[in-house]
């Protein structure tokens, strides 16, 4: 058993899906996603151009596309999580691998989500990533930088060293010329100020979309981004899944959770996640490193 982690929307990039086409029943999930699109998204991530691929209406639903393809050739290969996370809108595929939702479901949350945050992304917001110092103390920058009106914000704590402040461009260049002790401050192409307040305009028709959508018990742990803790209440799930549109990624804990449960698998066409989780000290293999599944079959075996 393994622990099934699943990407989010800064994986994306021109040809992603390639060598999941190459699997009959990946390339299958793929055209089923296209057909309850209200537009197919396989040419655009094959072919681009990036800026439309990479922006928010249409990132969140390619890397849902491929993360749902990757997980239809783990399940015909006979594997089923122990538990499961998605990285912000990887947490919809999770709880599609959960059985909370159907495909149909996950597809249409999809859609929804990205369309709400690209337009509450029009307000002036963006996103960077701060390297080399801890959470704790880009949290204090964050709070010196903001001022009224001008939030800014920890939107997630991917990894140990890794921390991505979300919020209004004023203060982020402001944190940024505070954060003189950081390695490294890199801007994110993103749409917005995701997980941030600046995310609230989306709030409300996200929360009603996710109350009307059917949902089952889950068949297994999932581990909700705003709260780090394995659960499998229904109704929590359903509340962390509004409250991470304005709430902080806790990605470390996330994977630390999974960690204890299960070694890690990253269920889409990235390596990012096996990446950060080997920051984080924690076991995970990416379904992108063509040697995976015959890894994966080396440690069942075993």
């Amino acid at each position: 058993m393994f622990g099934y982690l699943f990407p989010g929307q800064g994986t994306v990039r021109v040809g992603m899906g390639a060598w999941l086409r190459r699997r009959p029943v990946a390339r299958d999930r793929l055209d089923e996603v296209d057909a309850l699109l209200s537009r197919p998204i396989s040419p655009l991530c094959a072919r681009g151009p990036l800026d439309r691929l990479v922006s928010t209406e249409h990132a969140q639903v390619a890397v849902t596309a491929c993360n749902l393809a990757a997980l239809a050739v783990l399940t015909e290969e006979g594997y089923e999580p122990a538990v499961v996370a998605g990285h912000s809108v990887g947490e919809l595929t999770a709880l599609h691998a959960a059985g909370v939702l159907d495909l149909a479901g996950t597809v249409r949350l999809v859609e929804t989500r990205a369309r709400l945050m690209a337009g509450a992304g029009r307000v002036a917001g963006g996103m960077r990533a701060v390297m080399g110092l801890s959470a704790e103390r880009v949290e204090e920058l964050a709070s010196a930088a903001a001022a009224p009106g001008e939030p800014v914000v920890v939107g997630l704590e991917n990894a140990p060293g890794h921390v991505v402040v979300s919020g209004a461009v004023p203060a982020l260049d402001r944190l940024e010329k505070l954060a003189t002790d950081a390695t490294k401050i890199v801007p994110l192409k993103v749409g917005g100020a995701y997980h941030s307040p600046l995310m609230a305009g989306a709030v409300p028709g996200w929360a009603a979309a996710v109350d009307a959508a059917p949902m089952r018990e889950p068949r297994v742990p999932v581990v909700p981004n705003v709260t780090g803790e394995p659960t499998t209440d229904l109704g929590a799930l359903r509340r962390a899944l509004v409250a991470q549109l304005t709430g902080r990624v806790l990605w470390t804990r996330t994977v630390g959770a999974v960690d204890a449960v299960a070694p890690g698998v990253e269920v889409g066409d990235s390596k990012v996640l096996a990446g950060l989780s080997r920051r984080a000290g924690a076991r995970c293999l990416s379904m992108a490193d063509p040697g995976t599944l015959r890894r994966l079959a080396r440690e069942v075996a075993a």
